[in-house]
């Protein structure tokens, strides 16, 4: 059975580094017979459909072809579009959704085992609100996520690596992902 998946690429297209145009990111991946790949902005949110049912070894495969093409390798996570849905009807902020670029989801690479929450709260702001659940982070920066010593510190203290997107992207990675099951036919299925 073909499957859609939300890829969320770590590093690239970020600060200079990690350059990686999305039209070849897109051919990257129709190379390794992935189908109707969609991307959203440069910072790497792809959305595809596969027949392999194994999303670490799909990872693993990207990874691999963006290093033998590019020479560097990015860390790559995929998710069902139903763990994206999930992540955004479980935001514990709904009142910030309206000010996307203030409202940030980071997507863990795996759950933490002794995240540092105590520190956390230590370094922020009065105006800053964050919470952990399972394998999402959310932080709400009114004063901005560059002004954020949690977004600076966020994997140190979460003690795994993260992707970080604001809202909005989130918000239009799951349109996405909804409109290709819709597309294939399985809008009925978390497939």
């Amino acid at each position: 059975m073909i499957k859609t998946y939300v890829a969320l690429f770590r590093g690239i297209n970020v600060g200079g580094t990690g350059v990686l145009p999305m039209k070849d990111l897109v051919g990257i991946l129709e190379s390794l017979d992935l189908q109707d790949v969609k991307t959203y902005i440069q910072s790497g949110n792809v959305v595809f459909r596969s027949a392999e049912d194994e999303p670490a070894t799909i990872a693993a495969r990207i990874s691999r072809e963006i290093r033998k093409r590019f020479d560097f390798e990015p860390r790559v996570l995929l998710f069902d579009p139903s763990e994206i849905q999930k992540a955004l009807q479980a935001n514990p902020f709904p009142e910030a959704e309206s000010e996307s670029k203030t409202l940030h989801l980071s997507f863990l690479v795996a759950e933490p085992d002794n995240p540092d929450l105590e520190s956390m709260e230590k370094i922020r702001k009065d105006s800053e609100r964050f919470s952990l659940q399972g394998r999402i982070f959310y932080l709400h920066a009114p004063e901005g996520i560059g002004r954020s010593k949690i977004a600076a510190s966020v994997e140190k203290l979460l003690g795994v690596q993260v992707t970080s997107r604001n809202w909005r992207t989130v918000a239009r990675i799951a349109e996405l992902a909804s409109e290709q099951r819709i597309l294939s036919g399985n809008f009925g299925s978390t497939q």
